[in-house]
């Protein structure tokens, strides 16, 4: 049986696969990865105790360490913008006329440099603009409806 310890390690980690398929809560899936390092000391020919202390600390450490990080990511929202790229979307308040060369507008509590989306329109001081894009420090700002 020791020289194929190795393969009963592969057979508890293709276990405890399948339970995490069933589960999908990333506890199994851990531990069958420590499962897969007791099968690579035994297959280095490592000492049962040995097998056995590679695995469950490497099974403890993806439980500790690499479970939560992957958590963070499964849980974090795939729509989140951050930085400039949040304000695209959202409204405005022209400060100085906007037109397609220049401008000012109020967004989310700065004075921006504006510009018309529109090369033909301007738009008068206080009204209320949708921001398009941002080119640079560029708000570009189409009149809202």
């Amino acid at each position: 049986m020791s020289d194929n310890a190795w393969l009963a390690w592969v057979i508890v980690a293709l276990v405890l696969a399948g339970v995490e398929i069933m589960t999908l809560d990333l506890i199994f899936i851990m531990l069958a990865a420590g499962a897969l390092a007791g099968a690579l000391g035994a297959g280095l020919g490592l000492a049962l105790w040995a097998q056995l202390l590679v695995g469950g600390l490497s099974a403890l450490a993806m439980l500790l360490v690499v479970r939560p990080v992957a958590l963070r990511h499964l849980r974090t929202p795939h729509e989140v913008r951050t930085g400039i790229a949040a304000l695209v979307g959202s409204q405005a308040v022209v400060l100085e006329r906007v037109d397609a060369l220049t401008g000012r507008v109020k967004l989310a509590g700065e004075v921006w440099s504006a510009r018309s989306y529109d090369p033909h329109a301007a738009i008068e001081p206080g009204r209320t603009v949708d921001v398009v894009q941002i080119e640079g420090a560029t708000a570009i700002v189409l009149a809202a409806d």
